[in-house]
């Protein structure tokens, strides 16, 4: 009977393995985000793509959430563990949201500053993918676990200056021209900052669990 019992209980491996999954994900979210970037006739294919990953993403975060309700055991505190993978679900969650602004505004050509920014964006990404493994044994990865957190933080920096730099050209650009075009920049501007933001997110709620482990 015990034995039935501990066989439906998650194992504390699963969580693990969902965080890696949904990281995965996430990265080729960013990988269709980049491409999206390089504007002309593949935009919507890449929207779409980017749609079906964050579909992905939130099934894989709703069974880490289902599991921390079920289980006796986790790795470790459960608020950390759901709010680490809220923080990875925001990332791709923005992505959609840019994507659909991108969509709804049918634009599909890009400022050099917002490719850029796409870089930036599977940059983090797979830096996220490398870091989310170490946490099986935070222990003994303090240091890479470390190293990673703070290249997301450089890369989010570069992202900022990007970020200024592009609307900064997008207003030279149409200042005595097209209001809409700026306005619709900028916006995009605004989402694609807003993505790297998600993964700074991460990369300080890992922080904050390596504090509380180590």
């Amino acid at each position: 009977m015990l034995g039935w019992f501990q066989a439906l209980m998650p194992k504390e491996e699963r969580f693990f393995d969902l965080f890696v999954r949904h990281a995965e994900i996430v990265v080729a979210g960013a990988e269709a985000m980049r491409g999206l970037l390089h504007g002309g006739d593949q935009v919507p294919h890449y929207c779409k793509l980017i749609f079906e990953r964050e579909a992905e993403a939130d099934e894989i975060t709703r069974s880490v959430l289902l599991a921390v309700r079920r289980s006796f055991i986790t790795p470790f505190d459960r608020g950390d563990i759901q709010g680490l993978i809220s923080s990875m679900d925001d990332s791709i969650d923005q992505m959609h949201k840019t994507a659909k602004v991108i969509t709804l505004f049918e634009v599909n050509r890009f400022e050099p500053s917002m490719a850029e920014m796409g870089d930036t964006i599977l940059q983090s990404a797979e830096a996220v993918r490398k870091v989310v493994p170490l946490l099986r044994s935070i222990g003994k990865n303090v240091t890479r676990i470390s190293a990673l957190t703070e290249e997301i933080t450089r890369i989010e920096e570069r992202a900022d200056q990007l970020h200024d730099l592009g609307r900064k050209q997008l207003f030279l650009s149409h200042r005595s021209g097209d209001t809409m075009e700026f306005i619709v920049g900028a916006e995009i501007y605004s989402h694609l900052e807003k993505v790297v933001d998600r993964f700074e997110d991460v990369a300080n709620k890992i922080s904050d669990i390596v504090v509380e482990q180590v």
